[in-house]
């Protein structure tokens, strides 16, 4: 695009430091960003995991979905039980650890709101 004799680039998709590397904001962005990633695939692992037990009821040990949905939140779902104290039943440790991602993923939206308003809103593009 040229405009009087100005030759208009797009803006680049990382800001760099001087020396060539991406400035920290933007690290930091792509940080908040991963994070809010796998804490989405969490979330909708556990969700699609509540949906199909309502569906198959009984059968859901036997579904190959259900087994690859338990691949995905298995480790999150160790992870709040060894944070949970002894006295929270097993069954309501999927509820614990969907509402402690419901949490991150709420804190790295705002975090990442946050970053965008400050780096620029092309770089959240």
């Amino acid at each position: 695009m040229q405009n009087a004799g100005l030759v208009m680039r797009p803006p680049p998709l990382l800001h760099r430091h001087p020396t060539g590397r991406p400035s920290p904001q933007t690290m930091l962005l792509l940080t908040v960003s991963a994070i809010k990633l796998v804490v989405e695939i969490a979330l909708m692992a556990l969700a699609g995991q509540f949906l199909l037990g309502l569906l198959a009821g009984a059968k859901r040990e036997q579904n190959v979905f259900n087994r690859l949905l338990q691949v995905l939140t298995n480790p999150v779902i160790k992870g709040v039980r060894f944070l949970t104290p002894r006295v929270v039943v097993d069954r309501h440790v999927p509820l614990a650890a969907f509402a402690l991602l419901a949490s991150i993923w709420m804190v790295t939206t705002i975090a990442k709101i946050d970053i965008c308003l400050r780096v620029g809103i092309d770089q959240c593009r």
